[in-house]
């Protein structure tokens, strides 16, 4: 489909259920085949499933992962495809509204942050964007104005890299990067998370994701405002590990 690297594997009808036949089952890739029916499979209708099994990916759309040295899923060095390899991204004019685009195709929130000078390590290979500007309303990273494929005069110490929120926040009155209210993104929208059996195990699992360190103070009783719209969780039970 050349839509760049797998990121993600959803569950359970995710995009919801399709109709008609099942055509595959136990599927088996090693990741290198060039076509679903080069892997092993049961049969082409050979299954016993129903459809809220439906298989789903997320892939990274126009070619674009986020890797490095400490890197994780929604935060790291930006790194496109292009000409058959992977290539980093100057950080010549490099702000918000550029990693507020790469979030965003990503599936990964809002963009919390741009670290300067390689701040996951520098790349190898070719630098392929420079100059890179967007408005942020973009859905894709090659929708935006840049110098041209392969034209800059970058080293890799000025790799780009962006810090995203994962589907999940700190916001309200007070609130800094790593300190607020926390809401998460779903269904095309924010909401909050009551503080019901609120403690610093799930607080934990906030900072770690938004890679904000340990947690200190797990804050009840809307220290940081009330917020607006859903209340999309409550009753949250985290080990602190997840």
């Amino acid at each position: 489909l050349n839509c760049g690297s797998a990121l993600e594997v959803p569950q359970s009808a995710d995009f919801g259920t399709g109709p008609g036949q099942i055509w595959l089952d136990n599927v088996t890739c090693s990741g290198n085949e060039s076509s679903l029916t080069e892997c092993q499979h049961s049969g082409f209708g050979s299954n016993r499933c129903e459809h809220g099994q439906d298989a789903a990916v997320i892939c990274s759309a126009v070619s674009i992962i986020l890797t490095g040295s400490g890197s994780t899923r929604c935060s790291g060095r930006v790194e496109v495809y292009h000409n058959n390899s992977w290539g980093t991204v100057c950080d010549d004019s490099w702000d918000l509204n550029d990693a507020e685009v790469v979030c965003r195709q990503l599936n990964c929130g809002s963009a919390l942050e741009v670290p300067p000078s390689a701040h996951f390590g520098a790349g190898t290979g070719q630098i392929w964007l420079d100059n890179v500007t967007c408005s942020g309303n973009e859905s894709s990273l090659a929708e935006c104005q840049h110098s041209g494929f392969g034209s800059n005069r970058c080293e890799h110490g000025q790799d780009a890299a962006v810090i995203c929120s994962d589907l999940i926040r700190l916001a309200g009155s007070g609130s800094s990067r790593c300190s607020g209210r926390v809401e998460v993104y779903h269904d095309n929208m924010w909401g909050t998370v009551s503080d019901s059996n609120w403690n610093l195990n799930e607080a934990e699992v906030v900072c770690k994701q938004i890679n904000c360190g340990s947690a200190l103070e797990a804050t009840l009783s809307s220290k940081f405002g009330a917020g607006t719209g859903q209340v999309w969780l409550s009753g949250v039970t985290c080990s602190g590990n997840e």
